[in-house]
């Protein structure tokens, strides 16, 4: 199978400065995909696998350029009309491909990205995503999530134009295990079908054909805060240390 992994991340944030340059565990955040697609690699011999990043953080590329784990990431220099924090990150994702592609000559069975800030992925669940995605031609997309704590047809509550507040999804619901089953998007993985990365994508990627796999749910947490990265500093701390396929990922980073 021949597999492209991507890993985007652009300079600065809003929520958490410079989050894509940060540490966890006294690891750089972006050295953990890199970690967890070293496992696979070795886990997959048989499997043809390019790296990318994409990035217009001088920072972000010397971190990748000074780590010893992988020599051979290609370099994708983000273009200015993705330098922003309203491009959306397909966009970025299908202009890694078509560059790669092209830079390269070579044709893929599956583009997967892996999220900078969702770092607390196991190489099982890159395997679960990539198992799931070949066993539908006709997924576009597949993505992992968790269980949902909450549910829009039970006990979420939108804002409405009148001052009041009423259910997201209308429903006569009176108890929790009465409601469709709700997952939470935890931004870890997505597996891209070529095809569709080489089309007018003209809407969200949910409207498309997409698949999903499940994710234990305390591997939901995403930093889009300098809270969030004070969390998960604790609850990678915890998990490391009792999950050890997560401490795995976590020695081959720290042994970058």
């Amino acid at each position: 199978m021949n597999i492209l992994f991507t890993i985007c991340g652009r300079a600065g944030s809003k929520g958490c400065k410079n989050k894509n340059i940060s540490s966890l565990h006294g690891v750089p955040l972006v050295y953990y995909p890199i970690a967890a697609i070293k496992l696979y690699r070795a886990a997959h011999p048989d499997d043809n696998v390019s790296i990318a990043l994409n990035t217009d953080s001088p920072e972000l590329q010397r971190l990748v350029d000074n780590q010893t784990m992988i020599d051979d990431i290609i370099s994708v220099p983000r273009k200015p009309e993705f330098a922003n924090s309203v491009a959306a990150k397909v966009d970025v994702i299908k202009d890694s491909y078509l560059r790669v592609k092209e830079k390269t000559g070579r044709n893929f069975d599956a583009v997967l990205d892996l999220d900078i800030t969702s770092p607390m992925r196991r190489v099982r669940d890159i395997e679960n995503i990539i198992a799931e995605f070949t066993s539908k031609p006709e997924y576009d997309v597949v993505y992992t999530a968790v269980p949902a704590r909450r549910n829009p047809y039970f006990n979420m509550a939108m804002a409405m134009p009148d001052g009041f507040y009423k259910k997201v999804c209308a429903s006569n619901f009176t108890a929790r295990q009465q409601v469709p089953a709700i997952f939470e998007l935890n931004a870890c993985i997505y597996a891209f079908r070529p095809a569709l990365l080489d089309s007018d994508i003209d809407r969200t990627i949910m409207e498309y054909k997409c698949g999903l796999v499940v994710m234990p749910d305390y591997l939901v947490l995403d930093i889009d805060s300098e809270d969030d990265l004070k969390m998960m500093e604790y609850l990678y701390r915890y998990h490391v240390e009792n999950d050890p396929e997560l401490k795995e990922v976590y020695d081959i980073a720290c042994n970058n």
